[in-house]
């Protein structure tokens, strides 16, 4: 295959995206560290490997069905939605990223079913819920709007970290499915702002997530509601003791976070104005579960 081909389809794995398997999955580790889990280095190589060949194939699907659908056809793109635009640029490598996005799809499965063996069958509904959501995202998810909404979150939060900790742990934790749900709202928080310059496009091309069933102006309320409703749930954990103390150092992404909900709620319907919201928004969910990991790896340290 062709150099420029090669890094077309790369360009539709979305690499400046990938950043967020790993910032999700040192929830899952520093987890184990605090608790004093010894981590083997092979399955937590396995587990990032899958991870991240998860989050690629659902990008590469999303760019295949929305190349088919005609959605990248109209999109405007920003930094942080609209796609790669690699396939209405390249139509011939439409088939080779459904390839590619399956493929990725089954190597994540592969190295489940290694874990299945190898950890136990606990994974198995974590496991099957996470490749079914990465299937039907693109073709399904994204015509139901309270399930497009969450699902994001559902995948990087519930699936990937308690799923990641199971594998290093052998068993599910309260504390950490606590801690998933929190980086669910920001997850989910995300793909819902990316929505928003991407409203009447989408709206054409079928789909039916928030902004388009209730406006940008409620959605952005929904933005701000998930917003606080992450940040109560990090005080409520450790206020209830299932965090540590030093795990608010989460609440430092709050600097990111005020200003990103004071602009969205200012210019939810004002694109060029709303695109810091945006880059803020990225900066918010990438460094509330880092922060959260450092919190926790400080207090086993301390």
């Amino acid at each position: 295959m062709q150099l420029a081909k090669i890094t077309a389809l790369l360009k539709t794995a979305r690499p400046a995206f990938l950043l967020l398997t790993p910032c999700c999955l040192s929830v899952a580790v520093a987890f184990a560290i605090y608790q004093g889990i010894k981590i083997d280095p092979v399955n937590l190589a396995l587990i990032f490997v899958g991870a991240l060949a998860a989050h690629i194939s659902v990008n590469m699907l999303n760019e295949y069905h929305d190349y088919k659908s005609g959605l990248d056809l109209h999109t405007q793109r920003t930094p942080f939605s609209g796609g790669s635009g690699t396939l209405p640029a390249s139509p011939e490598l439409a088939e080779s990223v459904l390839y590619y996005g399956l493929l990725c799809l089954v190597f994540t499965a592969l190295i489940g079913l290694f874990f299945l063996w190898t950890v136990g069958w606990g994974l198995l509904p974590v496991g099957l819920s996470g490749l079914a959501l990465i299937y039907f995202y693109s073709s399904q998810i994204i015509r139901r709007p309270l399930l497009c909404l969450l699902a994001p979150g559902l995948g990087f939060g519930p699936l990937m970290i308690l799923g990641a900790h199971y594998l290093l742990s052998g068993h599910y934790h309260p504390a950490v499915l606590m801690t998933a749900f929190i980086i669910l709202f920001t997850v989910s928080n995300l793909l819902l702002l990316n929505q928003f310059p991407d409203l009447e496009p989408d709206r054409v091309a079928g789909r039916l997530h928030v902004p388009i069933l209730i406006g940008r102006k409620n959605a952005a309320l929904v933005y701000v509601a998930f917003l606080v409703i992450a940040y109560m749930l990090l005080l409520l954990s450790v206020y209830l003791k299932l965090l540590p103390i030093y795990s608010l150092l989460g609440m430092f992404s709050l600097f990111l976070a005020i200003p990103a909900a004071i602009l969205v709620l200012r210019f939810y319907d004002d694109m060029a104005r709303l695109l810091p919201a945006l880059a803020l928004n990225v900066a918010v969910t990438l460094s509330l579960p880092v922060l959260i990991s450092l919190g926790l790896i400080w207090q086993s340290l301390s």
